[in-house]
């Protein structure tokens, strides 16, 4: 990188730190006393936008509960004075832990109750299932009810069922939830279109970031829930990839971004609130630091100019074969199913993009004992014959057992 960039290779780390959720600046001074508030003043509070059809309006920026949220319940208050007041958790978030967190909070802070929108998932799908995680987790968090109740984590549209629908109506006459939708990994703008479709699922939880948001077939996903009134929250908007990436676009994009006051973390998080349709944003915010960082973005006004929202589409570009965007109906039906790949690539992502390396061991060990077992024998050839993005799919595959395993 040449000097002319204003910002050496070394410099920039020393300045942003780890690039990615970690990379923050100071807040400047306005945004410091923005926070702080005064005496006579409360601080400010992050926007919020209209959650679809519900009738509700909830924070730009929502509070991803997958840490120890037990032994972090100033962060909590905080981020509730900060008015992120989206808090979003599940049962297999620190086995249960984050939820007892959460519940914590609740029990001693009653009266919270009625600012925060709470949104949980359920990793059970058939009714039965959907019952007993919905009481377990009530129980755990010490409410009488949740905002929203998702199906964590599908990528079928054969699981919003006739079956799903009457369960749903049925939690909610009993007052135990007021809106139901489902979380997305992989096969987003199939499962967003599906969705708009069916004319019951109130809201979705999907990744979504700066690499993703310009396709065609993504635009025309959101745009399909949107007319519908489905309400849209974004998570892993930070674009990481399964290959840890060290690239000139990276330190162009950073360099840039530090000279406008803002981190390209930051930037990543204004790129994705650039569109309307997406309500909230869910962002881990383990610490008072990230949690600051992502506030502070969130109250900055400041736009994104084309030439930098071009730069974030090289880099995207050029990162491209490290990035896999969860389009597993192309290529698991390619080896037969015989393994997950999408999830291992986002296991992957975990420890080279996130550094999250015991998460990504917990979830790897998740997959059955047998397939894991039979991962180096697989042929994925055929698999990465048809990725778009040519993603060397059975080295990354070796690598996962390998530091993962």
């Amino acid at each position: 990188m040449s000097e002319n960039n204003g910002c050496s290779r070394r410099n920039f780390f020393k300045i942003a730190g780890a690039l990615g959720a970690g990379s923050i600046l100071p807040p400047g001074a306005q945004a410091k006393e923005a926070l702080a508030g005064t005496e006579n003043s409360t601080p400010a509070r992050v926007p919020v936008r209209p959650f679809g059809k519900t009738g509700v309006k909830v924070s730009c920026l929502g509070l991803g509960g997958m840490f120890d949220t037990a032994t972090n319940q100033l962060l909590l208050k905080q981020a509730l004075r900060w008015g992120v007041t989206y808090w979003d958790t599940a049962p297999s978030y620190g086995n249960g832990n984050s939820e007892t967190g959460f519940g914590e909070f609740l029990k001693k802070y009653p009266q919270t109750r009625k600012e925060i929108f709470f949104v949980t998932k359920s990793e059970k799908f058939d009714p039965d299932g959907l019952s007993k995680s919905l009481d377990q987790s009530l129980q755990r968090t010490n409410a009488n009810y949740f905002d929203l109740f998702l199906l964590h984590g599908i990528n079928d549209p054969g699981l919003l069922n006739k079956e799903t629908r009457a369960w749903a109506e049925k939690a909610k006459s009993r007052g135990k939830i007021k809106f139901m939708g489902f979380s997305a990994h992989g096969n987003m703008e199939d499962m967003l279109t599906a969705a708009s479709k069916l004319g019951w699922v109130d809201a979705i939880m999907l990744r979504y970031d700066f690499r993703l948001m310009g396709t065609d077939k993504m635009r025309r996903a959101v745009e399909s829930c949107a007319k519908a009134g489905i309400g849209l929250t974004a998570m892993k908007t930070q674009g990481k990839g399964s290959i840890a990436v060290d690239s000139h676009a990276e330190l162009e994009l950073a360099s840039r971004f530090v000279k406008r006051g803002f981190t390209d973390a930051q930037a990543k998080l204004k790129a994705v609130w650039e569109e309307p349709s997406i309500a909230s944003v869910c962002s881990q915010m383990p610490n008072m630091t990230i949690l600051m960082s992502n506030v502070a973005a969130a109250l900055n006004q400041t736009k994104l100019t084309s030439e930098e929202l071009e730069l974030m589409e090289a880099f995207a570009l050029e990162t491209s074969s490290g990035y896999c965007p969860g389009c597993t109906s192309i290529c698991e039906p390619a080896i037969g199913h015989a393994a997950p790949i999408g999830d291992i690539m986002r296991f992957l992502m975990y420890h080279n993009g996130y550094g999250d390396t015991a998460h990504a061991r917990k979830c790897f060990a998740a997959i059955p004992a047998a397939v894991r077992e039979r991962l180096e024998t697989i042929d994925f050839s055929s698999a990465e014959r048809l990725c778009p993005r040519k993603i060397k799919i059975a080295e990354l595959v070796r690598q996962a057992a390998t530091v993962l395993g």
